[in-house]
This record gives structure tokens, sequence and C-alpha cells, in this order.
């Protein structure tokens, strides 16, 4: 007997339907076609014993397996459920009827248990644009994917009890998900709070500008003077995350496999802080079975790069593209797979080896020169990519002994919105454009020209410092941010000062 069962291959953060035709026939062996990888090859051995342990009848026949469409690549141990409930089927030991109607996933363990798999998010979303009733897979992942309305999504903890739902002995509940509701719920809970962070007002005012404009920054300055502190708060500043980032995110968390069971939505802005070892495809995605790196997990919210001189030259070099495309390709020999990597580099660094250059109380012990080379780890071209640079000093002992707390997170982000407000406004016949950071050469000239005064000042900053075409457009784009913050439709000729202000390592004579 010929039957099909329905599955689906996770390819970047989208699904692709599977189908998995199973015909029984006399003779004695076991076929599976298709392009399956080894951990698919082997699930004959874990669904055998799976069904051996359940007391379920195991085919005594030959099976023939085809996974379709055969050109692409199907990998993992999610396969397993499919793949046995259609073996079942084929020998009749199943009411076939409402297979069409269900999209199945699950690794089986050799007792029959279902094990969590990853990508259950995307799956769902694939399932119901296609047409399905329902989707069948571990209880772990149900939450996760219950979050698509009008779909069944029902989680089962071993086979047995998806034979029993297809022979109508048993019953699946689906599980409903409020999704705006649960989105709601315990949105933006924060440990920390910008009301910690004693003086450096003009670093705040600086983060500030750079999280209403979605820029990127990097902060110079001696240990212990608050970069890490500041950095780890910026997400309590940000806007609140909308459902349909909220949506894209988890369906990145879910092809990487970070979300937990109790987990159906991410409420917050991811936070990603790698540790200055990592390797360029961990942070860009990559490997023999293409994973979404740190600049993927961080698609929406900030990444985070401490001591930003110590990682490796080609680790920074293939943030690049990354950081003017906002997705990163990973081309294969066999497949070409893109992930969304639209985040907000945050970066730290000491301003020299010793970490004490241009400290106001403790002397730089450095060699001459060394002050230039350690800050040329980074290359030129990055930095053009970072708009705004910005020098921190140490706190004095009298502003932290200060018992009157700074101000908190939540007045900054009112504040924050509101220029993002302008700004979706601005944007809105323009897609893929939410923030200045994301203009285009073209929306430069239409939207962040400055005035004639403005002009000139920006000229005699460009022949001071020597800076490249792509530091002008960064200017300008902070200028229009500081601009959207005073409510101001013009550039006028203090936005640009600060803007420029916000340069720091462009100064001739910093390093020395």
């Amino acid at each position: 007997m010929l039957v099909k069962t329905f599955a689906a291959a996770v390819q970047g953060i989208h699904a692709t339907l599977i189908t998995i035709e199973v015909n029984q026939t006399n003779g004695i062996k076991f076929f599976l076609v298709g392009l399956p990888d080894n951990a698919v090859k082997e699930s004959h051995e874990r669904i055998m014993s799976a069904l051996q342990y359940n007391k379920i009848p195991v085919p005594r026949r030959q099976v023939v397996i085809n996974m379709a469409p055969a050109d692409i690549r199907k990998e993992g141990s999610a396969y397993d459920m499919p793949l046995a409930i259609g073996m079942l089927a084929a020998m009749e030991v199943i009411d076939s009827s409402k297979l069409p109607d269900y999209v199945l996933m699950g690794e089986l363990s050799l007792d029959g248990t279902l094990k969590p798999i990853k990508g259950a998010l995307p799956i769902a979303i694939m399932a119901r644009e296609v047409g399905f009733k329902g989707l069948i897979l571990p209880k772990e992942n149900a939450r996760e994917a219950a979050v698509v309305n009008k779909l069944e999504v029902m989680g089962a903890e071993n086979i047995l009890e998806v034979v029993n739902f297809f022979n109508g002995t048993g019953d699946l509940t689906p599980l409903e998900v409020n999704t705006r509701e649960e989105f709601l719920q315990d949105i933006e809970q924060f440990d920390v709070d910008f009301s910690d962070v004693k003086g450096q007002e003009s670093v705040k005012r600086a983060i500030e500008v750079a999280c209403a404009g979605g820029h990127n920054i990097l902060m110079i300055g001696p240990p212990g003077a608050g970069k890490s502190m500041m950095s780890k708060r910026v997400p309590t500043i940000l806007p609140p995350l909308t459902l349909n980032e909220a949506l894209e995110t988890t369906k990145i968390h879910s092809v990487a496999g970070k979300l937990d069971g109790s987990t159906s939505l991410m409420k917050n802005r991811p936070f990603r802080s790698p540790h200055h070892t990592i390797s360029d495809v961990a942070l860009v995605g990559g490997g023999a079975f293409p994973q979404p790196g740190e600049i993927s997990l961080a698609h929406n919210g900030v990444l985070f790069l401490d001591e930003l001189p110590e990682f490796k030259r080609t680790v920074l070099e293939v943030m690049r593209q990354p950081l003017e495309d906002r997705k990163i390709t990973i081309s294969r020999a066999k497949s070409s797979t893109e992930y969304p990597a639209s985040f907000m580099l945050v970066a730290s660094m000491n301003p020299c080896p010793c970490g004490y250059y241009n400290h106001p109380e403790k002397k730089c012990v450095c060699m001459p020169g060394m002050v230039q080379k350690y800050l040329s780890r980074i290359s030129g071209p990055l930095l053009d990519r970072i708009d705004m640079h910005i020098e921190i000093i140490p706190v004095p002992f009298d502003k932290l002994a200060e018992a009157e707390p700074a101000e908190c997170s939540e007045k900054i982000r009112q504040r924050v919105i509101r220029a993002r407000a302008i700004q979706e406004e601005r944007f809105k016949d323009y897609p893929n454009v939410y923030c200045n950071a994301q203009m285009s050469s073209k929306l430069l000239r239409k939207f962040a020209q400055p005035d004639e005064s403005g002009q000139e000042l920006l000229k005699q900053a460009m022949s001071r410092m020597n800076l490249s075409a792509r530091a002008y457009d960064r200017i300008l784009k902070v200028a229009r941010t500081i601009a959207d913050m005073d409510e101001s439709n013009d550039i006028r000729e203090h936005h640009l000062a600060e803007a420029i202000n916000y340069r720091n390592l462009d100064k001739e004579g910093w390093a020395g």
C-alpha cells in the first residue's frame, strides 16, 4: 500500500514542505531515498526499536520511502516520526484517512519518547500557509509553535499517543496560545537600569542618540570606566519589540535551538555578547549544516563586542558586509542560505595595551607607537561602518558617592521612542527602512541635507579630519537623528557639530 505523510525541511529561517511517500511491497529490504543525510538514514534503527518497545507491529515486508522533493537535502533526526507513521500506515496498522491534514515532526528515542526539535516555529508558519489543518510535534515544542493561529498544534510525549490519535482510540489536545496576550505579558522586564550609572552624562547622551537612530557605537576608555556596564543597559532604552519583530527574532532562535520549552515568543530584544576568542563561523554563521551565528541571533537587538581589538582580524572583517546589508548569505557548493542580521553594534575597547592612554590621573606606560599599533588592529573600513566613536573617562569619586540615582531607563526610552516614531513616519513608503541608520545614499540626499552653514562646517571637518565618503554619510545619519530628537525638520549647524564630535577616533593626533 502506498501512503503519504508530510514533514518539513528548515532552510535558513524558512521551512519547505517535504512529502514522504511510503510503499510496502514483497521483499525484505528497506530503501530510503530523496537525499537523506546520515542522521535520517539512521532513523530505521530508532523507529524499529521504538515500535518494538511499545508493542506496535513492525514491517515484515520490503519498504521503499521517498522524501520529495528529492533535490533538497534532508538533515537531522526530526523526520523519525513522519517516517514511522508512514510505515505504519502502509502496513494498515493505523488509519491513513487523516494523514493529509497534518504535518508531523519529531525525533524518536529507543523507547518511543518524542524528543524536541529545532525550527518548530517556521515549520508551523509553513503548515498554516500551505493550508494544513494541524501540526503534531514533541510536547516541548508545542508552546513555541502554538503562537501561529488558525492551526491546530498538538504536542505528543511518545509515538503511541500519535498512533492512537490516528486510529481514533486516543486524543491529542490542541494547545491554544493567545499570541498578543502572550506577547504583552511580562514584556520588557529588565534586571538592570541606567539609573545605576553615576556620572558619564555625555556618554549616556551618545548612547541615547545611537539607540534613537539605530546607529553603531564604539566606546573607548580605560578599565573600570563603565563601558561594559552601560553597554548591558542599552536594551533597556531601545523601543519594545513589535509583534512582527518578535516573531522574526523567535524564528531565528528556534532554528538555532536556543528556545526552551516554556518560551513561546521572545519579548525582549536580544543582547548577544560573544567572547573575543569566537571564530568567524560562530560569529556570522555557517558550518557543514549552516546555522545562524551571533550576528543573526542579535537580529533586532544588540551585538556587544567587548575588547574589540582582541578579536581576530578575520572575525572582525567578515562583519563588514552584514553591517552594510543587514543580512548574511552563507554559500556552500550545493546550497545558499540567507539569515537576517539587522543588529545594533555596541563595541568597547581600551585606548592602548596598558589601558591608560589619555587617563586624567594614571600614566600610560606603553612604548611610542603602541597606541597607534593597538588601534590599527581594527581596520579603517570597519571603523568607517561604526557611526559613533566615544571616548570615556573614569567617573570621579564625588559622582560615585552621590546618593541620588541618575535618570532611569524608562525616561530615556520615551525620548528614543518619540524619535523612532518620527523616523517610522518618514520611511513608511520605503520597505525595509525603519530608522536613520538604514538610510541609503538616495534617502540621505532627500532627508538629511544640511543648510548652508552646516554644509560649510561639514566641509571643514572633512578636510581637517581627512574623513572618507562613508564617514561623511555616517555623520549625516547621526545628525538627522539628533535633529529628530529635537523634533526639527531641518538639520541645523549644532546638530552637525554634535554628530562630528562623535567621531573621536578621526580627530587629528588622537593616537599620538
